[in-house]
């Protein structure tokens, strides 16, 4: 119930600020970048859903084994969870924008070169292991009960949604307390004077007792993005492009030591013979950048954006579906909701991935009609028929093939 809550209060405020933006003439917010921050974000709500991650040492088992103390519950109790949350998240957030391998695990967050609320959305499907279960051994230690930490961590990660934001401007004392939107656009920059600062989530005052504190200047405006664009709308390729990079050096380079040396150097750290050899493209001077955008006609944009709509819904839908069915029934619903969001995402693109991903999606749908239809019994009093079903699916493949591979001499709308 608490997720059916905040994926609509998320999408509300994000139409909310796009509503102020267009009425004051701001252009914070372009079309396809939003649509892309969202459906990266349900792309992590599946993955959290049905739980694709694997824990290496839970929370649980840490103070089973290690509390040396029982705290009573009180409302210290939850301010000390907080802060503790908070303190380990600082950690995990630095060392995951310093160590190259680590990085993998958060280049999605950082891959818009805009900066408004679906930015917050942008969660990683890549960190598969959960490796910074250590951090919150002191927090075991004292004895803070792992259902104290359920309630605290979804708490903790919503509270940092709303300063994802340019609206905002500076918050007089707030800012020598909190992480406030001017503090968060420094981290989210690539210009020289603001990179690698501001890693707190909620309390600014880690970054100012370990030196990583940057305040945002006036006449410096923020540039967004990543240093290597990461030029595509598909959260699946983005949360593993810099994966991938990593292996193709370890391959290329000659020498033995850099082929396990490239992964935990500092980040964007490359073999010099391999990067002699193979450069990559680096955004050296942010202020001559050039966004990434395709050219879209006014039907692929609204097609893109009645993608987003429905796989919305159907994330809704497979929420509510939890109890009523078993794991491994809905499995398959949820794999076809991904396969389809990086299926249109790969539209936006005009890539011709989008053909492979829109077939599998065909498939993983006739499947589920096949073996599962019941789960479109939206109700007792309502179901979705096959024929609707069936249609949409060869509708979408029909659009899928005519539009990566058509190209547009004159586009209509470039979003």
């Amino acid at each position: 119930m608490t997720l059916k809550i905040a994926m609509v209060f998320f999408f509300v405020m994000i139409v909310l600020e796009w509503l102020i933006c267009y009425f004051f003439k701001k252009k914070y917010i372009t079309l396809f970048d939003t649509i892309s921050g969202i459906s990266s974000g349900m792309t992590n709500n599946i993955k959290s859903i049905f739980k694709l991650s694997v824990v290496i040492v839970s929370y649980q088992w840490m103070v089973e084994h290690f509390a040396l103390f029982q705290i009573e519950s009180s409302v210290w109790l939850y301010i000390l969870a907080f802060v503790g949350t908070d303190f380990a998240y600082y950690w995990t957030h630095r060392w995951n924008h310093e160590i190259n391998l680590m990085w993998n695990r958060h280049i999605i967050h950082h891959s818009s070169e805009e900066f408004n609320l679906s930015c917050a959305l942008r969660q990683s499907i890549s960190g598969v292991f959960q490796v910074y279960f250590f951090l919150y051994i002191p927090l075991a230690i004292i004895g803070i009960p792992s259902d104290v930490m359920n309630l605290i961590l979804p708490l903790h990660l919503f509270a940092q949604f709303w300063y994802h934001t340019r609206i905002i401007k500076k918050m007089g004392i707030l800012e020598k307390i909190l992480v406030t939107p001017s503090h968060h656009r420094v981290h989210h920059a690539i210009n020289d004077e603001y990179l690698d600062k501001n890693y707190a989530s909620i309390f600014i005052i880690w970054d100012k007792l370990f030196g990583t504190f940057q305040e945002e200047i006036e006449n410096i405006p923020p540039v967004y993005g990543v240093k290597k664009p990461v030029k595509t709308w598909n959260p699946l390729l983005i949360n593993f492009m810099h994966l991938f990079q990593l292996f193709k050096d370890a391959i290329r380079t000659k020498k033995w030591i850099d082929k396990f040396r490239v992964f935990y150097k500092h980040t964007g750290w490359r073999p010099e013979d391999v990067s002699l050899k193979y450069p990559i493209e680096i955004t050296t001077n942010p202020y001559k950048q050039i966004k990434y955008q395709t050219q879209s006609t006014y039907f692929l944009t609204f097609w893109s954006l009645s993608q987003l709509l429905l796989h919305f819904a159907i994330q809704y839908h497979i929420i509510h579906l939890l109890p009523k069915f078993h794991y491994q029934e809905l499995i398959v619903y949820a794999l076809f909701c991904l396969v389809s969001i990086f299926s249109y995402t790969s539209l936006m693109d005009r890539h011709w991935l989008s053909i492979p991903l829109e077939l599998t999606k065909l498939i993983l749908g006739v499947y589920l009609l096949f073996y599962n239809g019941e789960i479109f019994n939206i109700s007792p009093n309502f179901s979705i028929s096959e024929t609707i079903i069936y249609s949409y699916l060869f509708v979408s493949l029909i659009i899928t093939i005519i539009y990566s591979t058509k190209t547009i001499e004159q586009p209509k709308m470039i979003k």
